[in-house]
Parts: structure tokens; sequence; C-alpha cells
């Protein structure tokens, strides 16, 4: 059996990681392809450093650009590699263009596609990671699936064949770098409580009144609470605020982006986060931190089922309202995401499939 493993974006990285380390482990042939989605240091490179993983054996460099120029740039350069290397199966992630460009690649070869966290849904077309998972969970042959929703949702969507309910990656990823985090050092001495902010997502920051109103309401939940937000900004948001015009609201310190370390690190000690990203809503559950999602739907609806996490939308008097309700909520919650084993689930299931 030969893998191939599709990946482009932070996110990706984190939650392949246990899949790769599987891999390894059970001495199974496979390569990396990036495809350079993400491509400075601190939102690609120091993620490979700091989860020990090895190196891509192919970067397609696509850098950014629209949708259609990145997916369309990807799509070339990963076919020619699967031409190459004749996998029997490509693994992707989630729902970046990234993923996109890889299954489609691989599905045109006849090339069997396995989906890690497929079935997520927010039911919100407008957002493109929305048309990017449904597309490629149409496509795959294996789609691992991280909760029994999230298998449901695959079923109401007539796919019922390949489907394995695994639980989700990030649960992994948490649990096997948890004792490494303490040590991370970070970039400066946070206050003894805060909250963490992040906010990448196109439909918000590319907005500016979005922006400006995610912002404003931070800004409300720091002034009120008098409670510092530490706000470690996407590049992506850094340049839309400065094309903007808008500045961070006092209370709330910008910050560099971060190593997965030292991210956690900041996290773990959170009294509450502020986010835009799936990720992280996934990541507070697991470390048990009080989320307000700052959208106005979720594809990770079991987090806020258990009491994890809250959806404020984009209104700053309602960020504030949902923060209220969430900085002292007790930390009693159940993790729906999984137990920490998806990746040796995943890689079980790879080897029945292509291997026995």
């Amino acid at each position: 059996m030969k893998v191939a493993i599709v990946l482009g974006t932070r996110p990706e990285i984190i939650k392949l990681a246990p899949v790769v380390k599987e891999l390894e482990r059970n001495s199974i042939e496979f390569f990396i392809l990036h495809t350079g989605q993400h491509y400075t240091y601190t939102m690609d490179r120091v993620f490979f450093e700091q989860l020990e993983l090895p190196d891509p054996k192919y970067n397609l460099e696509a850098g950014s650009g629209t949708h259609a120029e990145q997916t369309a740039r990807m799509l070339v350069g990963i076919e020619k590699v699967l031409v190459k290397e004749q996998p029997d199966v490509v693994v992707v992630q989630g729902d970046t263009n990234t993923a996109l460009a890889g299954a489609l690649a691989a599905a045109k070869l006849q090339v069997s596609v396995a989906h890690v966290e497929a079935g997520l849904r927010s039911f919100d077309v407008r957002m493109p990671e929305e048309i990017n998972r449904t597309i490629v969970d149409h496509v795959s042959s294996l789609l691992f699936a991280p909760t029994q929703l999230s298998r449901r949702n695959l079923e109401r969507e007539g796919i019922t064949e390949g489907v394995y309910v695994t639980g989700n990656t990030i649960v992994d990823a948490v649990q096997r770098y948890a004792p490494l985090v303490d040590g991370a050092e970070l970039p400066i001495d946070p206050p003894s409580e805060y909250a963490l902010l992040t906010l990448h997502r196109q439909e918000n920051v590319d907005n500016p009144q979005r922006l400006a109103n995610a912002l404003k309401g931070v800004g409300m939940v720091a002034e009120k609470l008098g409670l510092p937000v530490l706000f470690p900004a996407h590049p992506r948001t850094r340049v839309r605020m400065s094309e903007f015009g808008i500045k961070a609201p006092e209370g709330v310190a910008v910050l560099e982006p971060l190593g997965y370390f030292q991210f956690l690190k900041l996290l773990k000690s959170a009294k509450i986060v502020l986010t835009d990203s799936g990720g992280v809503q996934e990541e507070a559950c697991t470390l048990k931190v009080p989320c307000v999602t700052l959208r106005h739907t979720t594809e990770r609806p079991e987090t806020v089922y258990a009491g994890a996490n809250v959806i404020a939308g984009l209104t700053p008097e309602r960020i504030l309202e949902k923060t209220l309700e969430m900085v002292n909520k007790p930390r009693s919650w159940n993790n729906p995401l999984g137990d920490g084993k998806a990746g040796e689930k995943i890689t079980k299931i790879l080897l029945e499939e292509y291997l026995w």
C-alpha cells in the first residue's frame, strides 16, 4: 500500500499529524504532498518542526490568490504528482481548497480518496468551506466521520458506504503533545487572567463591517470584564485591518502568529476563547476552555450541545452577552469529539481496505 497525504494549511498539518505518526509506526509507505496554501514559517514550517513530521516530498508552492486561481494551480500540480507516484489512496483532511483539489485530482484519476473529518456541515453554502467539504465527501471512497452526528449528515445525503466514525484527530494531537506544551516559550509574559481571540475566516475578515463589529464586540468584553484579550493575528487579518484602517480596541493585544505548542499553552490557561475557527472550537472543547464562536453557524454543533461552546454571531452587543454567559461556566462537559485514538483507527481501516 502506498499512501499520498495531501495537505497545505496549518490545521491540516496538525490534524493529519496523528495519521502520519501511525503510518510511520506501522511502516506503511507514504509521502506528503504540500500544496503551499500556507507558506510562511509561522503558518507552516514551524508546525512540521514542532510536531516532528517528515518533510514533504513535494511542495507545489501554490501560494495565495482567488479560489479559482489557487485551486487550479493545485489541481495541475497534484495531478502530475499522482500520475508519477501512483498511490493507492489519497488522504485529505477537512474543507480547504487543498482538500478540494486533492480529492478532485485523485477522483478524476480513479485513485481512491480518504476524507479525514468527513460529514461536517454548517448548512451555510455562503461559506467556501461548506462547498469544499460537501464536494470532497461526495467523491471520497472512505469517509472518516468524527462523530455520529457527522455520520448522519452523510446518510442524509445518501452516503452510507465506506463511512466510519473514528473521532476527531484534533483530540489525538492535543493529547499527544500536551506534555510539551508547558515548556513552550511565549513571546509575551501573559497576565494571570486573560481572554484569547482568533479571527481569520474570509467571510469575516474580508468584510470591513464584520471585522469592525467583531473587534468592537471583543473590545466591549475587555472593558466590561476588565479582562485583557490576547490576539495572535492571522497574516490575512493583519493585512485587512491595515487596508480597512481598523485598529484593535483598547485592551486587545495583537500578537504575531504562534507555533502550535505556544498557542495551546495560551489556550489551556485562558479564561475564555473567542474565535471563528472550527479547529479552535475543538481544541477548546478538548482542553475544557469555554468558547464563544464569532459566526452565525458552526459545523461543530456537538461542542454547543456539550455546553462547551456558544454561537454569538457578529453583533458587538451579542458577543458581549454570550461571553458573559460562558465566562464562568463550569468546565464539566464531556468531550464529544472522541477518545484520542482517531489516527490509530483511521490507519487500521486503511490497512484493512488496501493491504489485507
